[in-house]
């Protein structure tokens, strides 16, 4: 078994599930736990695995809004712009794209209002962020 088939089918069960211990994860992926553990640690280290998340459905959130905002920025602007998009705690996940926007933010707020809030106080009053295009989420189907 090589090292890119076992590291494919560990990463592939946490995938799964971020949540599987290392003995789901062993047995799933036909190794050890301490190899689990081993790759693991070597895959955090490398900065592959990034971190552990959970998968929201935004139509069983009561409270919550999620949108995911296209955003164009300056290319001057670009790193100063990111930084500064990382420091705003609503943004939940921040992605370059290479679609219709070179951006793109995961962000997260009580009701539509306040993401719409979120957008103009925040996001738009960056130095370099040209526009803001919210999408949100309304029903997980996978």
């Amino acid at each position: 078994m090589s090292v890119e088939s076992t590291e494919r089918r560990i990463l592939s069960v946490l995938e799964e599930d971020a949540q599987a211990s290392y003995a789901e994860i062993a047995d799933r992926a036909d190794v050890s736990k301490p190899t689990v553990r081993k790759y693991i640690n070597k895959l955090e280290d490398e900065g592959v695995i990034v971190g552990y998340s959970a998968d929201v459905d935004p139509k069983k959130l009561a409270s919550q809004s999620i949108a995911l905002v296209g955003m164009d920025v300056a290319s001057d602007c670009y790193v100063e712009v990111t930084r500064e998009l990382k420091s705003i705690d609503a943004i939940e996940s921040l992605y370059t794209s290479s679609g219709d926007h070179m951006l793109m933010a995961e962000i997260r707020a009580a009701d539509g209002d306040a993401v719409g809030d979120i957008i103009e106080e925040d996001v738009l009053s960056i130095e370099g962020v040209t526009a803001a295009h919210p999408s949100f989420l309304q029903e997980r189907l996978k």
